[in-house]
């Protein structure tokens, strides 16, 4: 009887670990290929996870409500066959093969250390005098930490073959004594630094607590949105501009063709899908905005892949993914929205809906704010904030001259990262996002 073992899948860019909510099957139980048998959440989306192999649980490894790193073997399933070895399952066997330890973009305590590993090559000596595996961000912690080779072959690994983690290196950095770097011999030259840079650490600052005080302790996916907001301050410096646009046209279109929409296309048009098409033509004039960083190099994306932040009912925020928004027409766009936009507010997105992402966008003209300074989903450089549609009095040029009229008025802010997106750039992108609004022609078809 031969044995597969069913690995913690990866359930997108920047998420490193996984939460067990339920097993579905447990030991002993039989299990069909593709049948649920556990069911995961983390901060993003709640998952279920299939069986790679039919056959029977012969052990699980973690309990409910354990939180397991990915690519951690969670189960194992006895299967009909000749050999008794222990296999990887199909889903993760090619990264074995590899030798690739896929790690998120950001690390909680070395957010400078972002790698982008999807589809890195891994040199398996990192640099060791064995031919132990390590993975880029261990090997990077061991040379930020002064660990030499042979210092580094010493710790005793937790992960799956004895391989050392990132939590057993920093287990190790906290117990060692410290070395002190030997002085660098002086030299004429200057010599850069790499973009990214260590973020200070701040001590909490006491907190007295009154009678008339409420506890409330953060659920899960609170506390995994606060450790990423945090991640994202100390990873990008925040540049935020503002434009505001006469968005008049756009109302009165919708207006006028709302109902005839819904009839030919079974869709309730709102503004999200008009301000993503916008968004979508300016990234393909200025595809500079559509980047990541990894270290010092530049990732420029070639598909635009949008983001937009939904608020869940426990009000929470999730960000499902249009996949080639740019690809799409305004109908298309409208679908997609309204697809994944009430499957994310009933738990039923799937984990690719919300991978991939280049550019996020936010409506926070949904809760009456005329503007708002969001915090860059990591790892892209830039994320968008539509305020609300208010009716201001406005100068409006004409061939008669200048005249003060009533105009549906709208604000336009956008967070970049200032490490790759300069004030000309994104302000540039801005202007032009609401250059496309201000020109939407109100006499257009679907």
């Amino acid at each position: 009887m031969a044995q597969v073992e069913l690995i913690m899948p990866k359930m997108g860019e920047s998420i490193m670990e996984a939460t067990i909510t339920r097993w579905v099957k447990q030991v002993g139980d039989s299990v069909e290929e593709d049948e649920t048998i556990l069911e995961i959440a983390t901060d993003k989306v709640d998952s279920e996870v299939p069986s790679p192999v039919s056959g029977v649980v012969a052990e699980i490894l973690f309990k409910e409500e354990d939180t397991v790193e990915v690519g951690k073997v969670i189960a194992v399933i006895a299967t009909e066959g000749e050999g008794a070895a222990p296999k990887a399952s199909p889903a993760v066997a090619e990264q074995h093969e590899r030798g690739t330890e896929k790690i998120a973009s950001n690390g909680v305590d070395y957010p400078e250390l972002e790698v982008a590993m999807s589809e890195a090559s891994v040199d398996r000596t990192g640099g060791a005098s064995s031919e132990r595996f390590y993975s880029p961000l261990v090997r990077t912690i061991a040379q930020k930490e002064n660990i030499s080779a042979q210092e580094l072959d010493r710790i005793s690994g937790s992960g799956m073959y004895g391989r050392v983690t990132k939590k057993d290196i920093l287990a190790y950095v906290e117990q060692r004594s410290p070395v002190k770097p030997q002085p660098a011999t002086p030299t004429p030259s200057v010599k850069a630094a790499p973009i990214p840079t260590s973020a200070p650490v701040f001590a909490a600052p006491a907190t007295s607590l009154s009678g008339d005080v409420e506890i409330v302790e953060m659920d899960r996916m609170r506390k995994l949105i606060a450790e990423h907001m945090v991640r994202s301050k100390h990873t990008s410096p925040h540049v935020t501009s503002y434009v505001e646009v006469d968005v008049t046209n756009i109302v009165n279109w919708r207006n006028k063709v709302k109902n005839a929409f819904e009839t030919r296309f079974g869709e309730k048009i709102t503004f999200t899908p008009i301000f993503i098409e916008a968004v979508a033509k300016a990234i393909r004039d200025f595809p500079m905005i559509n980047v990541s960083v990894d270290e010092t190099r530049i990732l420029v994306k070639k598909n635009v892949n949008i983001g937009m932040a939904t608020a869940l009912p426990s009000g929470n925020l999730i960000v499902p993914v249009i996949k080639n928004a740019d690809m799409l027409s305004l109908p298309g766009l409208t679908k997609a929205v309204n697809d994944l936009a009430n499957r994310a507010r009933n738990n039923q997105l799937k984990p690719e809906e919300i991978q991939e992402g280049t550019f996020t966008l936010t409506n926070v003209g949904t809760f009456g704010n005329v503007m708002g300074t969001p915090i860059i989903n990591q790892p892209q450089v830039a994320i968008m904030a539509v305020g609300a549609i208010r009716k201001k009095p406005a100068v409006v040029e004409t061939e008669y001259g200048d005249v003060i009229a009533v105009r549906q008025m709208m604000f336009l802010s956008m967070s970049y990262d200032h490490r790759v997106v300069d004030g000309f750039l994104g302000g540039s992108f801005l202007r032009r996002v609401g250059d496309y609004l201000e020109a939407f022609d109100p006499k257009r078809d679907f």
